[in-house]
């Protein structure tokens, strides 16, 4: 098995934060599929949005999953990526999937910019329904769930180490 580590979950879950420490800790590079996207498209999440909507950043999303091809890295994908079965399947065949499970209520103290931040959603909904929707979605896919509230990121990054570490040897 490779030696990838993704991190799943919602926008204010941490993936970022602790996917650095966990690649630091662990010997690791680091991959967020968010800077990816924005890098190769050069204009920010939210742009892409306002100019064309959240349905053509989940393609752009699952065109840049789809192109990975590494190992030895962590890798901390948008919130969006479990739409695509097709990435989250890819995902899944290269790396660990781990999702960092944090309660709505925790994720609205976190997230202040939740309209601008570039969130792949519909006009019309909420971030509650975005939260239900997708917990079913990461919890689908992932090889295992991390509660990712109530530690540092450092102690996050050390339950996923360890969690993944028993998992691999399975």
């Amino acid at each position: 098995m490779s030696s990838n580590i993704t991190l799943i979950g919602m926008p204010g879950a941490g993936k970022s934060t602790t996917g650095i420490i966990l690649a630091k800790n662990c010997s690791l590079g680091f991959l967020d599929t968010d800077i990816l996207i924005q890098i190769n498209r050069q204009k920010p999440l939210q742009k892409i949005m306002d100019e064309r909507g959240h349905l053509y950043l989940r393609e752009i999303e699952e065109d840049e999953i789809m192109k990975i091809n590494i190992d030895g890295c962590v890798i901390s994908t948008g919130g969006s990526a479990a739409y695509s079965e097709r990435a989250m399947n890819h995902l899944r065949s290269i790396s660990t999937v781990v999702f960092l499970e944090v309660s709505f209520e925790e994720l609205n103290r976190r997230i202040k910019n939740f309209e601008s931040r570039g969130i792949a959603k519909s006009d019309d909904q909420t971030f509650e329904d975005l939260f239900e929707e997708r917990q079913v979605l990461y919890k689908k896919y992932a090889h295992l769930t991390i509660s990712a509230e109530g530690g540092s990121q450092e102690d996050v990054a050390a339950k996923i180490m360890e969690a993944v570490e028993i998992f691999r040897k399975g």
